[in-house]
């Protein structure tokens, strides 16, 4: 589903100094070779943590940056990282362990400014490990021997869950983690075709509103404010076109800013691109957002990959982070 820019801009620029967030970069006049905006695709994922980004664009963040946006939707990163290597998009939304799964590849790709992160709250973040009441799961130790449903194998949701294992001194190697997709998940779960689901936002509280139990809170066992995710672009790209990624770092970390000092309007904005229930949108846990990657927790991440063996070796974080 493609959306252009000009869609989203319903809502005035009426107090942006009100709000504190940053000024528009130094080099905010720059644009198209004939003078006009340029024209910048960035590859997303329709879910809760890029609702900053569709922020933005209401705002007027990207136009005031001289960028005409178009947001592509994909199923994941699968779709997105290809297409940023090949410049079909100048950006893409991914998760920090499948970039450096890719990193890990030889891929030239570089973050250029954080996506979400972990509330940090046992018990009240937006990614958890539900359960059935009577599953006999008390705790993350339990999970050891059971069948657990993520949506990808071999990610930052099976890594994440087996820190939450080990820390409770289970042996997640028992773990049998099958692949299902997020919104089959709660089915499952009450079906008991599976003894427990990796939940992130709207389907954490999707689950537990059909009386699913929380028994880890994986991303906070992990590490402290994890960077669950970021923007990235190719290295050739940004070499080539620097002041382009200046300028849409620039309108990323105002849209980051924004909406972590009004989180009401990203639970407005996510009926524009999302199908979930308002009654889901009213009370579910958001991420936290701000436009720093914190290099400690990646740096875990890359830790868990190669104990896990999703990676051979850790990638240079200096050539992936910013």
């Amino acid at each position: 589903m493609r959306r252009h820019v000009a869609a989203l801009l319903a809502v005035p620029v009426l107090f942006l100094a009100a709000c504190g967030g940053a000024e528009p970069s130094a080099s905010a006049s720059g644009g198209a070779a004939d003078g006009g905006p340029t024209p910048v695709t960035v590859g997303v994922v329709p879910i809760v943590d890029v609702a900053p980004i569709y922020l933005g664009v209401q705002q007027g963040f990207f136009e005031e940056e001289g960028i005409d946006l178009t947001l592509e939707t994909a199923q994941g990163g699968a779709a997105i990282v290809p297409a940023v290597l090949n410049q079909e998009y100048q950006f893409g939304f991914s998760n920090m362990t499948s970039l450096l799964t890719a990193a890990s590849q030889g891929l030239p790709l570089e973050v250029v400014v954080a996506g979400a992160a972990s509330t940090g709250e046992q018990g009240a973040d937006y990614s958890a490990v539900l359960t059935r009441p009577d599953s006999g799961i008390t705790d993350a130790a339990d999970l050891a021997g059971r069948t657990v449903a993520v949506n990808t194998l071999g990610n930052i949701g099976t890594t994440t869950i087996n820190v939450s294992v080990r820390a409770a001194g289970g042996d997640p190697a028992t773990i049998n983690y099958v692949e299902l997709p997020f919104s089959e998940m709660p089915a499952a779960l009450e079906q008991g075709d599976v003894d427990a689901i990796w939940g992130t936002e709207p389907f954490l509280t999707i689950g537990t509103r059909a009386g699913a139990v929380v028994v880890a809170s994986n991303f906070v066992d992990a590490a402290d404010d994890l960077t669950v995710a970021g923007y990235f672009t190719s290295r050739p790209f940004a070499a080539e076109n620097a002041d382009v990624v200046e300028r849409f770092t620039a309108a990323m970390e105002r849209s980051l800013e924004y909406a972590s000092a009004n989180p009401e309007a990203a639970r407005a904005v996510l009926s524009e691109y999302t199908e979930i229930d308002q009654a889901v949108i009213d009370t579910m846990v958001l991420p936290a957002w701000g436009p720093e990657v914190n290099r400690a927790s990646v740096e875990r991440l890359a830790e868990l990959g190669v104990q896990d063996g999703l990676l051979d070796d850790a990638p240079d974080l200096d050539a992936l982070l910013p």
